[in-house]
């Protein structure tokens, strides 16, 4: 299984839920075993740097991975969140 982690930071303050809601897109693609879409509650008193939303997904493999990002809901995510967005970091894993 490959686990896919993904966070986000907003530009503007303004756009933060427009940000969620292009996120949330990524939940109705079907190549995803799982997928979740949250709100960082930035509770980490220890990190200066937070992240405002963070993409966790659950892929059988690598196919599934690709499938995920060839889909056309991954596109009108991306539509939407990368003009709005400031930062973008992602992390891909197999899960022992």
């Amino acid at each position: 299984m490959i686990r896919h982690i993904v966070f986000f930071t907003v530009k503007e303050a303004r756009d933060y839920e427009r940000v969620y809601e292009g996120l949330c897109v990524l939940k109705t693609n079907p190549h995803a075993a799982h997928i979740e879409i949250g709100k960082n509650l930035k509770t980490d008193a220890i990190s200066n740097e937070t992240v405002d939303f963070v993409v966790y997904g659950e892929f059988e493999n690598k196919a599934a991975l690709d499938a995920y990002k060839a889909h056309e809901t991954y596109q009108q995510s991306i539509d939407i969140v990368r003009p709005l967005r400031e930062l973008r970091i992602a992390a891909d894993f197999e899960a022992e």
